[in-house]
């Protein structure tokens, strides 16, 4: 009878702990070092960018960016995309344009209470009848369009007295915009939330593995459908600002702001995969992003280039963000 043989285990291969890859250190500082550059271009360009009425316009310019951005900002972090706060935003200033009559300062909550309340039922599309958020918010943006051509009769509704939302043109210590101090504080307001509730932690589960989200105990569908109506209420409040600077409301009004809103997000560092990033950075992304818009004219740059501009914007700052281990076949 032979003797048994014990086999020993081979020893395991000690766990290698790696940092941050070259590429992550870089994306996560690339809002930062693209502002202080193109603040620096553009002075060499123009030395009188620097002054007080320069960096003032540039602010104004920036804060209904800012909102659109800092809301969306949580729906691409749980993995999703909202492609209707443009059009939600100029049915937005037209609904207040029509409203600020009757019911004068009142009708800046009550819009953005509407505007919270369609980003909630396409939330609630979403997850109910389980489809992506990219066609439903896609609908969304030709539906809400549709609407504010014909409430506004296709037409520009002027304000008469814009007194109720005039707060907006003023400035805090002199120097800075309300508008844009309001635009900090409702990005301020949004990260402590997120900080001091698990909401941060269920908004990051939820974008990096939802079905391991739903695995432990978080309440996707919850979560999902209240980043949609924080994004719907942020459009309502960049109506709000819009309004304030142009005296009127418009179908058309905040179009323009789709793609400046979805680079500032991805040029933020929020990776368009869901999972990673904050307000904070798609902050110093709207910045980054305004400071093109306002710098084209500077450098001699034709301001029709601009769409062109956006476009390269996000397919490069994507190519830096996405996590392509997650993704195991792009289509």
């Amino acid at each position: 009878m032979s003797t048994p043989v014990a086999v020993r285990p081979a020893t395991e291969p000690a766990t290698v702990k790696s940092g941050p890859r070259p590429v992550e250190r870089l994306t996560g500082f690339m809002p930062l070092i693209a502002l202080v550059a193109l603040v620096a271009a553009l002075t060499i360009a123009d030395p009188d960018f620097l002054t007080q009425r320069s960096l003032t316009a540039a602010a104004r310019t920036a804060a209904p960016l800012i909102v659109l951005a800092a809301g969306a900002t949580l729906v691409v972090l749980c993995g999703g995309i909202d492609l209707s706060i443009a059009a939600l935003a100029s049915l937005s200033t037209v609904l207040l344009a029509l409203w600020l009559p009757d019911l004068g300062g009142l009708a800046t909550p009550v819009v953005i209470v509407v505007a919270a309340a369609i980003g909630a039922v396409q939330g609630t599309a979403h997850v109910l009848l389980r489809i992506p958020s990219f066609i439903v918010t896609l609908g969304g943006l030709s539906i809400l369009s549709a609407v504010a051509l014909v409430v506004s009769g296709a037409g520009t509704v002027r304000v008469v007295d814009d007194s109720p939302v005039k707060w907006l043109d003023l400035y805090v210590a002199g120097y800075v915009p309300m508008s844009f101090a309001v635009a900090v504080i409702v990005v301020a307001l949004i990260a402590v939330v997120l900080k001091v509730t698990p909401l941060q932690s269920w908004i990051s589960a939820t974008g990096y593995s939802e079905s391991a989200a739903r695995l432990a105990g978080t309440p996707v569908d919850l979560v999902k459908i209240g980043a949609f109506c924080v994004s719907g209420a942020c459009a309502g409040l960049a109506a709000v600002m819009l309004v304030s600077r142009q005296f009127s409301g418009g179908p058309t009004m905040a179009d323009n702001l789709l793609l400046p809103a979805v680079a500032a997000i991805v040029v933020g560092g929020t990776a368009i995969t869901g999972g990673h990033g904050s307000v904070w950075r798609s902050l110093a992304g709207a910045l980054v992003v305004t400071l093109l818009r306002v710098g084209l004219p500077i450098v001699g740059v034709p301001s029709a280039y601009e769409q062109i501009l956006y476009g390269a914007i996000i397919v490069v700052a994507v190519a830096l963000t996405l996590d392509r281990s997650r993704v195991s076949i792009i289509k």
